[in-house]
């Protein structure tokens, strides 16, 4: 009989495939830390894990564990390296959010164009003459660059699309494969001719060791153009951001994660009111969170059944 900890929020549909699953026990714990899941670790053979730490002590106090399943498509914070050597997979969840992500991008783009934030503080500080200085855009016609062309960049590119957006995207490793997708989207080679040539810059790539963009990139980039970044912390790099934020070389910029999360009172993005700001919420829509909740349950209760599929596990080493 296996036996399952959920360490943090899980909406009630998860919850319920549990109840309905006859030999599984489980333990929830709601808080979202390590420190509040550790110590329950040592009893579970599964786990299911939101976005806090997995790190390799607290895999080294889980004797009985043999599964975790990401309660997203994300794994960065969880230690590969100490599951591979205990060979226990790692899954998750698959396409269940990349529509919500792919909205909320498109929402950044409009509302940064749109300048919304200064327009809400006009009315509602009685600076309704802030409307004559004409700073609100508009997206039709304008070149869309986006940076990662996976689920979420396809939909993103629809969505843009019937905006009236001239769209390309940037990713060598679709590019290199030969199977770029058929459509009107083009391919860009050199990311810094895609940034020079962009009016709107949208973020859909996994963190990598170093930002992808960082002050380099900044300094090419097309004056005036707008940053959206719905993918992950530490892809840009905050300070060079700011920095170009200062001097107008990005007018406005959307962002949904941070390089810490929360940010810190301090960060220098939080300064400025072209910036709007979202609480890592881009996938988190009532209704993904509900698929990611059943498809992360069911991860495991498929592993325990032997029939987990093998292309929802990222350390693809071995197959159980």
């Amino acid at each position: 009989m296996p036996h399952v900890l959920i360490a943090g929020s899980l909406h009630r549909s998860g919850i319920a495939l549990l109840n309905s699953t006859s030999g599984v026990t489980y333990d929830y714990v709601e808080e979202v830390s390590e420190d509040s899941y550790a110590p329950f670790i040592g009893a579970a053979d599964g786990l299911i894990i939101r976005t806090q730490p997995l790190s390799a002590e607290t895999v080294e106090r889980a004797p009985r564990l043999k599964i975790v399943s990401r309660h997203g498509v994300g794994y960065d914070s969880v230690d590969l390296n100490a599951l591979n050597a205990r060979e226990i997979p790692l899954c998750i969840v698959g396409d269940v959010n990349s529509i919500s992500v792919a909205e909320h991008a498109m929402t950044l783009i409009l509302a940064c164009a749109k300048f919304l934030v200064r327009a809400d503080r006009s009315v509602r500080d009685g600076k309704w003459g802030w409307r004559n200085k004409l700073e609100v855009g508009e997206v039709s016609g304008k070149r869309l660059l986006i940076l990662g062309y996976g689920r979420a960049g396809r939909h993103l590119a629809r969505m843009a699309a019937g905006f009236g957006m001239d769209i390309r995207a940037y990713d060598p490793f679709l590019s290199n494969s030969g199977n770029w997708p058929a459509g009107p989207v083009e391919a860009v080679d050199s990311l810094l001719d895609g940034l020079a040539s962009a009016d709107f810059i949208s973020i859909n790539v996994p963190r990598a060791d170093k930002p992808l963009i960082g002050d380099a990139e900044l300094q090419r980039v097309k004056p005036g153009v707008i940053l959206v970044n719905t993918a992950r912390g530490g892809v840009v790099d905050e300070a060079a951001l700011a920095a170009a934020l200062a001097d107008g070389r990005v007018a406005a910029a959307g962002l949904d994660v941070f390089d810490d999360e929360p940010p810190a009172a301090g960060n220098p993005i939080l300064a400025f009111d072209q910036a709007i700001l979202t609480p890592h919420v881009a996938g988190l829509t009532a209704q993904a969170a509900e698929r990611m909740a059943v498809a992360s349950v069911r991860n495991v209760l498929d592993f325990f059944a032997g029939r987990l599929d093998p292309t929802l596990i990222v350390n693809k080493g071995f197959k159980k």
